[in-house]
């Protein structure tokens, strides 16, 4: 198994963070991925690395990173602007580093990374990524469902894969469904049936593993039709 690329990422205006390049192995998709960390776990997480190890070897260039908070060692996530901005500085590095992310790029992560995606392609519609991959996307908090967090995702107008655990206290797939309806770019809602935030539907390893694989090889295979439809269109 190789060990990933490291990639200084400096953030403005005087700090840096960062981000982890893992490889495509084999039947290369062409395209580089983002994976933004949650709000409570960095890129160094298992479950982080697993994605983008698995991701790795099943064609696809992916990039993790961490947010300054979690590379400073503090607990509580930083600001929105800050959120943001860190985010793209690394879009900048991996377009400059990444001959895949400059042919594709899509942007993404798990749950509150994956909210930060949508909030900085929300605000620039000039932002060059092909789409957006959302693993447990942050619809409100635990509890909270009058709380929402969707009113900018109708201006991202890039194509956007959902992937949703059925029981994810965060929002579940029913509650997503009527969302992503008014979208005038198509979005793709995958569900994970009995899956929780995480995707965690039992103690059985094998059933789990089983459950990831799936997963994982729904978004190679999305953004593998997202990059075929746009050398189609040219």
């Amino acid at each position: 198994m190789k060990t990933p690329s490291e990639l200084l990422v400096q953030v403005p205006p005087g700090a840096a963070t960062t981000a982890l390049w893992y490889r495509a192995e084999r039947d290369r998709v062409g395209a580089a991925l983002i994976l933004a960390h949650g709000a409570g776990a960095g890129q160094r997480s298992p479950w982080i690395v697993d994605f983008a190890r698995a991701l790795s070897s099943l064609g696809l260039d992916t990039v993790t990173f961490n947010f300054l908070y979690t590379e400073q060692h503090r607990r509580l996530p930083d600001r929105k602007p800050l959120l943001e901005s860190c985010y793209r500085a690394v879009i900048d590095v991996v377009r400059r580093d990444l001959d895949s992310a400059r042919a594709a790029l899509v942007i993404g992560g798990k749950s509150m990374g994956g909210r930060i995606a949508t909030q900085i392609a929300a605000a620039d519609p000039d932002l060059d990524v092909k789409g957006l991959v959302l693993l447990g996307y942050p619809l409100h908090p635990p509890g909270r469902p009058d709380q929402r967090r969707d009113a900018h995702l109708p201006a991202v107008g890039r194509p956007m894969l959902f992937v949703q655990g059925s029981r994810d206290a965060f929002g579940t797939p029913i509650e997503l469904a009527p969302v992503l309806e008014t979208f005038t770019r198509r979005a793709t809602l995958h569900t994970v049936e009995g899956g929780d935030h995480s995707f965690t539907v039992a103690r059985d390893r094998t059933r789990q593993t089983a459950v990831f694989d799936q997963v994982q090889r729904t978004i190679v295979e999305w953004i593998r039709t997202l990059t075929s439809r746009s050398v189609d269109a040219r």
